[in-house]
Parts: structure tokens; sequence; C-alpha cells
């Protein structure tokens, strides 16, 4: 069985676990309880290791989240050498926010990067179907990876 380790980081109120829990139809979380095993930093290297993708998650309507996305890109994704192909960016609007999915102005290189709104009262089936592609993406290259370091071994 070939696995992929995802990780899905973001401010603080972002909406990460319900994210989670929504895509892998784990639960329904009806109030916001804070995550709080993964908070410090100290933990970061090793949540890191071996990762093969990274969904960057944050709520379009809190303006400083725009700006802290950029230092989740740096540590996640540029110190750990991954390609923008194995990062998503993902804009939750939380329920009642309206979810206006206007412009949203990202410095480089977050505006390089696959950018899906999110908005579970409305559209839920189009985040879950944008993270399926983003997986399937994520999986073939796992797949290619791992062929190329079996024939690497043979030959």
């Amino acid at each position: 069985m070939l696995k992929a380790k995802i990780l899905f980081v973001g401010p603080c109120e972002s909406g990460k676990t319900v994210l989670a829990n929504f895509l892998t139809e784990s639960s329904d979380i009806t109030e916001y309880n804070p995550t709080q095993g993964v908070r410090f930093e100290s933990c970061w290297p090793a949540l890191m290791k071996d990762s093969h993708g990274v969904v960057i998650i944050f709520n379009a309507d809190i303006p400083s989240h725009l700006k802290e996305i950029e230092m989740w890109h740096s540590c996640f994704v540029q110190q750990q050498l991954l390609q923008d192909s194995q990062c998503l960016l993902i804009a939750h609007h939380k329920p009642g926010s309206g979810g206006d999915k206007g412009n949203l102005s990202l410095a480089a290189p977050l505006n390089k990067l696959k950018l899906v709104h999110s908005n579970l009262e409305e559209e839920p089936e189009e985040i879950r179907m944008e993270f399926i592609k983003y997986l399937k993406s994520i999986v073939s290259s796992v797949s290619e990876s791992r062929d190329r370091e079996e024939m690497s071994i043979i030959t």
C-alpha cells in the first residue's frame, strides 16, 4: 500500500481541524476547540520529516492571516524544498462569513500556488473534489519517486 504524508498547517482558528475532519469524513465539530499538540515550533521538524505535501489553510476573512501564511510557506514548503505542486492553499470561509471569493492579493511565491476557496456551508463537495485532485497528484508523485528508487537499486 502506498502512503503519503500531507500536513495541514496555518494560523490559529483558520479551520484546519474542521477541514481535515470533513475531508476524512471523521466527525462534525460544532464548537471551536484549539488543537493544542502542534502549536509548538519545537515539534515542527518531526512533523515535517518525510512529508510529501503541505496544505496551508487560512481564514480569508482575517487580514493578518495573509501575512502569516508567508511564514507557514517558508517553514513548511521552502525549507523542506517541496515543489509548488506539492502545496495547496485553502482560503477557508467560516459559516456565516459570506465566503467572498474576491481576488486575494497574495505575495510571491504564494501567488504561484494553487488556491482553493472553501465554504463547507455552500459548496462542500467543491473542496472535497479539489482535495482529491491534489491528493491524486501527490500519490502519483510518491509512486514515481518510489519507482525511480527501486530502479536505482536494481541497476
